[in-house]
């Protein structure tokens, strides 16, 4: 349909593609048209500048503003809108990516729809990886991320989808036993994103970059000088790192990223989105290999950064609700952390944690274990099995994949039961006998010693490679059958405070300010 109410009721992104009320291609609104017509002009013409705005702003309000409960024009109908005589063309190829996303992302996407997506990504990848010379092709960092990012979250659903056998219907289940192309396996999904991070030699180029060393064409090759090429490289390392978290394979998550700077500057921060998915993954995969101070360390510095620019993603409600979702389950393992390996947090995370999980965090320092599985929940991601078995049950009991981790969290949480308990006798003395301990803890000598030993163990594996010093607030020693302590004060940090009230002050002022320059409207008294 055509627009037909007031043209200045438009947002300004489908203005900007209105021409009239009578021009109009079949069904496709005419701003709609003009926008396809546009965006293959400059996908041709390679003006990076003017697909970034169109994508980043203008595709997503025209999929409110038109598609909101329905897909976009066919590829078949677009392909005669921007008289492309090449399917395979690359701009059909993008517009089909944008098509299948937009499907996942507003609609309920059929077993057809994920198999045709799943061939459109290889079809994609296939013209990157196979070319023998770069393409010449331009795209912005964000649709770059964009791609790989979906091209993990699409597999992800499949595999959800394969493993509710109870839904599938018997057209589904066929259509599924006949798949001779193996589509959306997990070693082919692999393969693909270690295949992109190869052909631009991307971890030679960090290692250049810690160094120092500026790139040339002998460290990245042919292709490692073309940004499209880079930065898809760089974006399926973190690619790599989501998918080995969702398999449960965290040392191997690890080493994707062995090499990438988690800094304000570095090239994950030139996509925001990026930079956060990082952050929460890894800090995870930290958490479960127990490098607690790791991951305060992440979380710490992304939340801050989160809290920094979230008037960013307000602006942009399509971002808002993921990067809120990630920010509550970064508060939750970041409240687990904390309790393992107690740190200084910073003050502004501090009231974030209290805010959020505080009657959580109490009842943990009351002894309530229970209060663990609640916080784990809430902040791990969705786990996946690499095998999908007919029998739901199998092997990982009825909670599946999130079961078996949760087992393994547990685990380490039975471990260290009774560690705040010893650190808070311990606090209170600079020596005492580990007979006293002992009657204190109501256990044997030797099991305090135990103990004793586990507590010192894992407080040196809770460090991990944090560059906190002042891991643990409490030290100690055993000599024969004296417990000796030594109480590491951490010097309290009053300018973090200091901002934060400032900050404060700041938001009332701009609240009182815009009270008092409110009209005041009288009431009508006649």
């Amino acid at each position: 349909m055509a627009w037909q109410g007031n043209v200045a009721a438009m947002p300004v992104q489908m203005q900007m593609y209105y021409t009239g009320p009578s021009s109009q291609q079949g069904e496709v609104a005419e701003p709609v048209v003009n926008f396809l017509k546009w965006f293959y002009h400059f996908i041709e013409k390679r003006e990076i500048y003017h697909v970034e705005n169109m994508y980043e702003d203008g595709y997503y309000k025209i999929s409110d503003f038109y598609f909101k409960d329905k897909t976009w024009p066919a590829p078949d109908v677009v392909q005669g809108i921007v008289e492309e005589k090449d399917e395979a063309s690359i701009f059909m190829i993008l517009y089909r990516e944008l098509y299948y996303r937009h499907i996942y992302a507003r609609l309920k996407p059929t077993l057809e729809h994920r198999f045709d997506s799943y061939a459109n990504y290889c079809e994609l990848f296939s013209y990157l990886l196979t070319a023998e010379e770069p393409v010449k092709i331009e795209l912005p960092n964000k649709w770059l991320w964009d791609i790989i990012e979906e091209f993990v979250y699409q597999f992800q659903n499949f595999q959800q989808f394969k493993s509710k056998a109870g839904k599938i219907n018997d057209e589904e289940k066929s259509m599924l036993r006949d798949d001779e192309d193996n589509v959306w396996k997990v070693t082919a999904v692999l393969n693909i994103l270690l295949q992109l991070t190869e052909k631009c030699n991307i971890n030679q180029q960090l290692i250049a970059m810690e160094k120092g060393e500026a790139i040339t064409e002998e460290i990245a090759g042919e292709f490692g000088m073309k940004p499209i090429y880079t930065m898809t490289g760089f974006f399926s390392l973190v690619g790599l790192l989501r998918l080995y978290v969702l398999l449960g394979d965290y040392h191997m998550a690890l080493s994707c990223i062995e090499h990438v700077q988690f800094k304000d500057k570095d090239m994950m921060a030139l996509v925001p989105a990026c930079q956060i998915t990082a952050n929460y993954y890894a800090g995870f995969a930290y958490l479960m290999i127990r490098k607690y101070g790791n991951t305060i360390q992440l979380y710490q510095h992304i939340l801050g950064y989160m809290q920094r620019t979230k008037q960013f993603f307000q602006n942009r409600s399509f971002q808002a609700d993921d990067i809120n979702k990630k920010n509550e389950q970064m508060l939750a393992l970041l409240a687990i952390a904390s309790t393992f390996c107690p740190l200084r947090l910073d003050e502004s995370v501090n009231i974030q944690i209290k805010e959020k999980q505080g009657d959580k965090v109490a009842r943990i320092q009351h002894g309530d274990m229970a209060v663990y599985d609640d916080l784990f929940f809430s902040g791990c991601p969705k786990f996946l099995s690499p095998v999908v078995s007919e029998n739901p049950t199998s092997p990982f009991g009825s909670s599946g994949p999130r079961g078996l981790q949760l087992q393994v969290f547990k685990a380490e949480v039975e471990q260290q039961r009774l560690i705040p308990t010893l650190r808070s006798f311990l606090k209170l003395y600079t020596s005492i006998p580990i007979s006293k301990l002992a009657k204190f803890l109501d256990m044997h000598e030797n099991e305090v010693r135990c103990c004793l030993m586990a507590f010192k163990h894992k407080k040196e594996v809770a460090k991990g490679d944090s560059t906190d010093q002042t891991t643990m607030d409490i030290d100690f020693y055993v000599d024969k059958n004296m417990v000796h302590i030594s109480d590491t004060k951490i010097a309290r940090h009053y300018g973090d405070y200091y901002v934060q009230q400032v900050l404060k002050l700041k938001e009332s002022n701009k609240l009182i300010l815009g009270a008092a320059l409110t009209p005041v409207v009288p009431a009508n008294t006649a």
